[in-house]
Parts: structure tokens; sequence; C-alpha cells
């Protein structure tokens, strides 16, 4: 395995020795499998065939990873709560939330693209968020969450349908667009849904499967 700051390398190991009760660490993208070694705060380990990044040393607690989890769920109502994007021509103005601009699809010949934005902008991080309060709020206390191996399970099959990165890119595409015509101007919600978008990438990605290690002999 390849790294970077010195990093610790990680060991291939053969077909035969995964027999062995031990953990491993599977490459998402070669199904490689290595055995895990302790990472520094700065090591990243990487796979030797494709180079994909298998983990990274001196992550986030799981108190750290709590708080975020907590403010991403405020941010998300206000993100829902209030207008992301205020247009105004000629004394009219209108604005628009999240929801509303959902609901706006649901009204044309394009009902599926509105069930798609729905799912990928609302519902997946919405579960994102409520999962990750739910185990994280049990790894506190040393304990692992009712329902725990669902829930991880859960967190990794939304983690592809949670879209808000190209929601944000859209809409500042619309604005930049717009500006031109109309007197655009981003609203609270935006800028709630730029500040969510980064916490759900740092808290959604593989410094949460931390807690399989974890919470190993608690685990039902």
């Amino acid at each position: 395995m390849r790294g970077s700051h010195n990093n610790s390398p990680f060991k291939l190991i053969s077909a035969k020795a995964m027999t062995a009760p031990t953990a491993w660490i599977i490459c998402e993208h070669c199904d490689s499998v290595y055995t895990p070694v302790p990472l520094a705060k700065g090591q990243t380990a990487r796979c030797v065939r494709c180079a994909a990044v298998l983990a990274r040393g001196g992550g986030l607690s799981i108190q750290q990873l709590l708080a975020l989890s907590i403010s991403a769920g405020l941010l998300f109502i206000f993100a829902n709560a209030f207008p992301v994007i205020s247009i105004s021509l000629q004394g009219l103005s209108n604005q628009a939330t999240l929801w509303q601009s959902v609901e706006a699809l649901a009204q044309g010949q394009i009902s599926v693209m509105a069930a798609i934005a729905g799912l990928t902008i609302i519902l997946a991080p919405m579960l994102q968020i409520i999962l990750l309060c739910w185990v994280l709020g049990f790894a506190l206390c040393r304990r692992a969450a009712p329902g725990f191996k669902l829930c991880m399970r859960s967190l990794d099959q939304l983690r592809p349908w949670s879209m808000l990165e190209v929601c944000l890119l859209g809409i500042l595409v619309a604005i930049v667009k717009l500006a031109g015509m109309l007197d655009v101007h981003p609203g609270i919600g935006l800028w709630a849904l730029a500040m969510l978008t980064v916490l759900l990438i740092l808290i959604s990605g593989k410094g949460i499967r931390r807690l399989w290690k974890d919470l190993e002999g608690v685990i039902p």
C-alpha cells in the first residue's frame, strides 16, 4: 500500500490467509484485501493496486462526530425552512425553498424528476442525519445502538444517493445565469445548504466505519 507523510503500509494478504479469524480492510474499487495497521494523524493508507484511499489516520472523535451530526440536523432544518434563492423583477419578487422547488417539479410533466430530487436532496440527507445521530449517541456511551448493523449498512447505501453537492452546484449555476436578467439573491437556505453539504461529506465518509472497531465486543 502506498501512502503519504511516511504512512505505515498495509499488508496485502492471500486468500489462504483470509481463513484466519482477523479483521480485514477490503478495497471498494478492486476488492484487494489488507490487514489493518495503526495510522498516525495525517497518514493515509492507499491500495497498492488502484491507489484508492483505504483509511486515514487521526480522524474525528465520536464526540466531534456527534456534535457535527447535530449541527447538520439544525442546518438541514434551516436549508428546508428558509428560501435558497430570491428573485426580483420590476417590483415583483418570489422566493423558493428546497421543498417548494420539489413541489414545483411535481406540478409539470416531469413528476419523476420531482421524486428523484426529493429523494436525493431531502429524504436521503435526512435519513443520513437521523441514523448518524442514532448510532453516535449510543456510541458515546460505549454502547451499540439497537439495529446497529442495519443502521451502518443503511448509511453506507445512502451515501451515493445524497446529492446535496449537485443541488448546490445547480443553484449556483442558476444564480449566475439569471443574474444578467433578474435581481437574484442567495437566501439563508442556500448558506445553510452549503454548510450542510460540507458537514455531511466530513461525517458520512470512511471515518464513520471506525464504529465497527470501536464497538467490537458490544455489537449484538
